[in-house]
């Protein structure tokens, strides 16, 4: 069972089955929590990641995640929130996910031993040099994932490989490894507990940090969303208020002229045409700050 750190016994496993509700659930949840340190050490390649992703985007390639299983469900999850957060096109975001949207009501373990399946999978995400992957698994070795990664090396995409076991293949094969050194988990082998909290997290920093560097994120606020219903109109409205310190109508008329894009509304707001606006953003590649009074 130990041949992996993540199929090894958890210290708190013993007599599990016999305790108290309370206390079973407090002691997973403490060991959810020491998961967490893990993502600490790593920081500093998560940002390493961070940029190489958020250079791949600036030079307007793509960022694809993959996975299986749990680990896989991770990515999934962060690249899914890409389009709504930032207001990154999912045709630059492509996923892959072993076994694809059927494995996502019904998820089977013999599609994350498929290589066949992983690279027609990679060939139909369309990835070439100048893009970037996120590759995830837990145990570091999952087929699906390693071929996968094979062939987005093979194609000269800058691979990050996520895992949670030191010195798994994945993490020799990338260009950015990150070890979430998260050991055992309370369930032996159940790595969406821990290894699964501790990916999340790591993924949440990547693509916040990814967010920042490209100019989508000001002062905590999404400022490259694109408002399409009304909960992101009122908060595109707000932001818009904040930042360009005018009242909500001069603000809801700005967002009118500028199509729903906040970051071309902060600047129509402060006095700008929507041509004026335009060219400014683009002479600072997205970003607001050279241009707020």
């Amino acid at each position: 069972m130990a041949a992996r750190s993540t199929e090894g016994l958890h210290e708190l496993s013993a007599g599990l089955h016999r305790l108290a509700g309370v206390e079973a659930m407090g002691g997973l949840l403490d060991a959810q929590m020491a998961a967490l340190a893990a993502v600490r050490a790593a920081i500093p390649q998560l940002e390493k990641v961070a940029e190489a992703v958020a250079a791949a985007l600036a030079g307007g390639g793509k960022l694809a995640y993959a996975g299986a299983g749990s680990s896989g469900l991770m990515a999934l999850a962060d690249c899914l929130e890409l389009p709504g957060t930032f207001g990154i096109a999912p045709e630059r975001t492509p996923v892959l996910f072993a076994g694809g949207a059927a494995a996502l009501l019904h998820m089977t373990g013999a599609v994350e031993d498929d290589p066949a399946l992983a690279a027609r999978d990679f060939a139909a995400a369309g990835l070439r040099v100048g893009d970037a992957m996120i590759c995830v698994s837990a145990s570091g070795s999952t087929p699906y994932a390693m071929e996968v990664a094979r062939a987005a090396r093979a194609a000269g995409v800058t691979v990050a490989g996520i895992a949670n076991v030191a010195r798994s293949a994945l993490l020799e094969l990338a260009d950015i490894p990150v070890l979430l050194d998260t050991g055992p988990e309370v369930v032996a082998g159940s790595t969406r507990l821990g290894a699964g909290t501790a990916q999340k997290v790591a993924l949440n920093l990547i693509s916040v940090r990814m967010g920042i560097l490209l100019g989508h994120v000001h002062d905590g606020f999404m400022v490259n969303v694109t408002a399409d219903n009304a909960k992101l109109r009122d908060r595109a409205a707000r932001i818009i208020c904040a930042l360009a310190g005018v009242g909500m109508t001069d603000a809801q008329a700005a967002l009118a002229v500028s199509g729903g894009a906040v970051k071309l509304a902060v600047l129509v707001a402060q006095g700008r045409s929507a041509v004026e606006a335009a060219a400014d953003l683009k002479r600072s590649a997205g970003h607001l700050a050279p241009h707020l009074k």
